[in-house]
């Protein structure tokens, strides 16, 4: 096997194995902290070995054995009573093995456990990031648009009112779990977000697995509680968005936008399935979320066979009812968008330059203005908002992107 097979097999692995092995850990030494540093220097170690022993049959396994051995050596060096007994249930950990089902999946009572109420809602998100999914602090400082120390420090004082707190590794109870299921949903598209355009320069400008993960977790939840909207709307909403994957990324590696796709090669059975969700979430007669707001305007988009049928004005009531909601500057970003089709490109702009202050670090609002001066004439601001805009972005396939747009500007 080559090196570079080995390195694929080490990055397929910690897609996989990453959060199956962090769970296993926490659940069996009940320690955030010692499950991501074991799990972490498992997969240096894999690193190391597997380019001269080969890569092991089963990865997960080997990470799994590799990290709780990691984990056990360090509990070592920090204990510093001689307690037998304690070192032998740290030898054979002969606790029965957790039932199957849905339910018990381990990697969901870890999101559970990181979405602690106890814990900031942006800490709540960023530690799932780390721990589950397995972003580093730097790509989850860039989806915070805050600095990469500062993550870092926040994951880690998380990690610590976790243990302080005794904050248990299981699923809530009955009647705890509608009150901290938005919790994981925040978490869930966040990590849909992160595969579905990857902030990190080093890694696949579309990330399948984290979104598939996202996908996968959000229908467990809502197996969990199939009368929530919003679990119905979020899902709805990963399906809408996973449904144009294929079509998103050109073979030269460069992001093609909702306007260039070609439609017909979108998931067809993934429309329809988003499709029924917002129609039932619609009969519910129930005023709709945040997502499930988010999921009917890309039904709306997901409707259109050509890109001239979206109905516009739909789209843009649709953002008026979400910033009713949430006034967040990026909602305001994507209906100022929506506006230029309606109303033109000035009236647009004009919105957009509203939110300098807010979205000056946002490298979407620098290109969202670049697109709008293009549209304007204004090549000479169009080019330095796209210089921007290229400065800021982290995909890769955004960067040929943006950098093409720029360049066809003459």
């Amino acid at each position: 096997m080559s090196a570079a097979d080995v390195r694929e097999a080490v990055t397929q692995a910690h897609h996989e194995e990453w959060a199956r092995v962090v769970a296993s850990l926490t659940r069996r030494f009940g320690d955030l902290d010692i499950a991501e540093e074991a799990t972490a220097e498992a997969f240096a170690t894999a690193v190391e070995r597997w380019p001269a022993d080969g890569v092991p049959p089963n990865p997960g396994a080997w990470l799994t054995t590799t990290a709780n051995r990691k984990a056990i050596d360090r509990i070592r060096r920090e204990n510093k009573r001689d307690d037998k007994q304690k070192e032998a249930q740290l030898l054979y950990d002969d606790d029965p093995p957790e039932p199957p089902g849905a339910i018990d999946d381990e990697r969901l009572r870890l999101i559970f456990t990181c979405c602690h109420p106890a814990l900031a809602m942006e800490t709540r998100v960023a530690l799932t990031l780390r721990m589950v999914a397995g972003l580093t602090v730097a790509e989850i400082a860039r989806a915070f648009l805050v600095q990469e120390t500062a993550m870092g420090q926040r994951i880690t004082r998380a990690k610590a009112k976790i243990k302080a707190a005794r904050i248990p590794y299981r699923m809530p109870s009955a009647e705890d779990l509608p009150a901290r299921v938005s919790g994981v949903l925040a978490v869930l598209f966040l990590v849909f977000n992160e595969g579905y355009l990857a902030t990190g320069p080093d890694t696949d400008p579309v990330r399948h697995d984290l979104t598939a993960e996202a996908i996968r977790l959000t229908r467990l939840i809502r197996a969990l509680v199939p009368d929530d909207g919003e679990v119905a709307g979020l899902l709805a909403l990963m399906l809408l968005t996973e449904a144009r994957r294929t079509a998103r990324i050109s073979a030269s590696g460069e992001l093609v936008t909702l306007v260039e796709q070609d439609r017909g090669t979108w998931d067809a059975g993934l429309i329809a399935e988003g499709h029924r969700l917002v129609r039932e979430r619609l009969a519910a007669g129930v005023a709709p979320g945040r997502y499930q707001i988010l999921a009917a305007i890309s039904a709306v988009h997901t409707s259109a066979r050509d890109v001239r049928d979206t109905d516009w004005w739909q789209v843009v009531a649709l953002y008026d009812q979400l910033v009713r909601l949430d006034p967040s500057p990026i909602i305001a970003l994507n209906r100022a968008i929506a506006v230029a089709e309606l109303d033109g490109p000035e009236v647009a702009l004009a919105a957009v330059d509203r939110l300098e202050d807010k979205l000056a670090g946002y490298h979407l609002y620098h290109a969202t203005r670049a697109d709008l001066l293009r549209r304007l004439s204004r090549g000479q601001e169009s080019r330095a908002a796209y210089d921007t805009a290229i400065e800021l972005a982290g995909n890769t396939a955004e960067i040929a992107y943006l950098t093409r747009r720029r360049d066809q500007l003459g």
